[in-house]
This record gives structure tokens, sequence and C-alpha cells, in this order.
């Protein structure tokens, strides 16, 4: 597999676990969605973004989630911060207390944005 980040986040006893991956085509998004959804059976949304640069691309899911909580401010992160192929997924395990549509969009924005910084830490100390 290539390069790639995780991290886990806990909102209110929900948790997200949080992927990172490089990529470099289509193809490689929906491998890389099913091995995620087979390692966490339990998980109630699998919401992601991604953005490629040739052709340039760009997509984001909400899996569930009230629309525009989830896969919109993930796919911001990647692009406030520039992230060419890339792929983030956010693993949401509920945990009984509902956030509501400002607390899903703040939690995938920071399980996002810290799996972004893990990502571009890692890269500067291998580089």
């Amino acid at each position: 597999m290539k390069n790639y980040q995780i991290i886990e986040l806990e909102v209110k006893k929900s948790r997200f676990v949080s992927y990172y991956f490089e990529i470099e085509n289509v193809e490689e998004i929906s491998l890389l969605l099913d091995k995620i959804k087979s390692q966490h059976k339990k998980a109630k949304h699998f919401c992601y973004a991604y953005i490629l640069k040739n052709p340039y691309q760009e997509k984001c899911s909400d899996d569930g989630e009230p629309n525009g909580t989830a896969g919109k401010p993930i796919l911001n992160v990647l692009q406030k911060s520039h992230q060419i192929n890339a792929l983030v997924c956010v693993v949401r395990y509920f945990g009984g207390i509902k956030l509501g549509s400002g607390g899903l969009f703040r939690a995938y924005s920071k399980a996002t944005s810290l799996v972004v910084e893990k990502y571009t830490t890692s890269k500067k100390t291998i580089n």
C-alpha cells in the first residue's frame, strides 16, 4: 500500500477514525474504501472526499450523514491544504449522542485536519 496515515478522534462518545491515502486514479478509491469497510464492520458511516490531479476530479460523500455535514468538510480541508492525489475517509462509530449538523461538520473537519497534518508532517520528516 502507498503512503497513508491514520488518526482517531473522539467527540461526545462518537469515534472518528480518519485515513489519508495517496492515490493516482479513481479505481484505487473503491478498493481502499472496501478495505476500510472490511476492517470496521460495526461502523455506521464511511464518509470521504478525494482530489485527483490528472484529469482533475474531486468528489465527496456523506454516506448517510445529513447532507453537507461530512463529505463537504472533508473536501474543504483537502482543498484549503492544497492536497492533490489524495483520499481521506473518515469512519464514524456513533456514540449515542447526536452531534447536530454543526457538531458533525466540526468533527469531520477536525478529523480530516488532524490526519492531513499527520500526513504532511510525516512527508517532511521523510524527505
